[in-house]
């Protein structure tokens, strides 16, 4: 297979009914709705990215999602091999995207030439007073309530039906790396996270987890980075106020280490709030755990039911 290198997540899509309840949902969750109509709304973070959560009128579902790649000529390079077309973009910020299937019918685009969008002031990091190190000094801290600052989408979950198969898919078409694999047995291993080989580039823990769920294949969450930790923090009181479903945080993982916060919008697809998350090279290899260390948490509430 002649695949190529992506450098990242891009977006994600949706289905949904009642795109006011959405766009409500989204700005409680921390993302700008840049364009709304009767058919769509398409939402961003704070960063350079252009579009982050994509959801069109429709029953709810997801829809799909889109993996970034380094330029339009790697685009055309995986397209002509997978014997499909490349079109133009029809998000803010242009581009290309090509379109496949996953093995279990996710839909995969793979965009790229999106013009960047202008980059959105966030909350300023405030100094922590730690025993060992005083960063504030003869001043008072003051976080300013409100949603979170989401920034971009840092990794989507997929629930698959064989994982050795998906995990082979993924790999030969857009060349990603095990960071950790979960193994059940020395012969059986359910799920894996993966990372972007961006070579001496560190790049996030997993851009993208598979997961042989016993629930069978589906969307199982995005995940949204947000700019710290108060941050974090502040968006868990804006979506408890709001009467939002929380589903799992605050608490860190450990695998990944990220500081999570687990919210289902209002058709019940999981979204997370992340910050503080592991980056790594492709220098770094692979190593393998186990499923107590999947579900495990270094502080924070044990995983719910829900979330495999």
């Amino acid at each position: 297979m002649n695949g190529i290198k992506i450098e990242d997540v891009a977006y994600v899509r949706f289905r949904a009914p009642d795109l006011a309840a959405m766009r409500a949902f989204l700005e409680d969750f921390g993302l700008t709705v840049t364009h709304a109509d009767e058919r769509r709304l398409v939402a961003r973070g704070a960063g350079a990215a252009p579009v982050a959560h994509v959801t069109e009128r429709g029953d709810p579902a997801f829809a799909g999602l889109a993996f970034r790649a380094a330029s339009v000529e790697d685009v055309e390079r995986l397209a002509s091999a997978e014997g499909v077309t490349v079109e133009p973009l029809d998000l803010p910020g242009g581009g290309v995207v090509m379109t496949l299937s996953d093995p279990d019918g996710h839909r995969v685009e793979v965009v790229a030439g999106q013009a960047p969008a202008e980059t959105v002031a966030i909350r300023a990091p405030q100094p922590w007073n730690r025993a060992a190190v005083r960063e504030r000094l003869r001043t008072v801290k003051r976080i300013a309530p409100g949603a979170a600052h989401v920034v971009r989408l840092g990794h989507v979950v997929l629930n698959v039906s064989d994982f050795r198969a998906s995990e082979r898919w993924y790999k030969d078409r857009f060349g990603f790396i095990t960071s950790d694999e979960i193994q059940v047995t020395p012969q059986f291993a359910l799920g894996a996270f993966l990372r972007c080989d961006r070579g001496e580039t560190p790049t996030d823990h997993h851009t993208l987890f598979l997961a042989q769920s016993p629930k069978g294949p589906g969307f199982n969450h995005a995940a949204f980075e947000v700019a710290d930790l108060d941050d974090l923090m502040c968006g868990h009181e804006q979506l408890k106020t709001a009467g939002r479903h929380a589903e799992w945080g605050v608490g860190r993982h450990l695998l990944g280490s990220q500081v999570f916060d687990y919210w289902r919008d209002p058709w019940g697809h999981t979204v997370e709030h992340w910050t503080d998350g592991d980056l790594f090279t492709a220098a770094d290899g692979s190593n393998v755990a186990t499923l107590q260390d999947l579900l495990g948490v270094q502080w924070g509430p044990a995983a719910p039911p829900t979330m495999g």
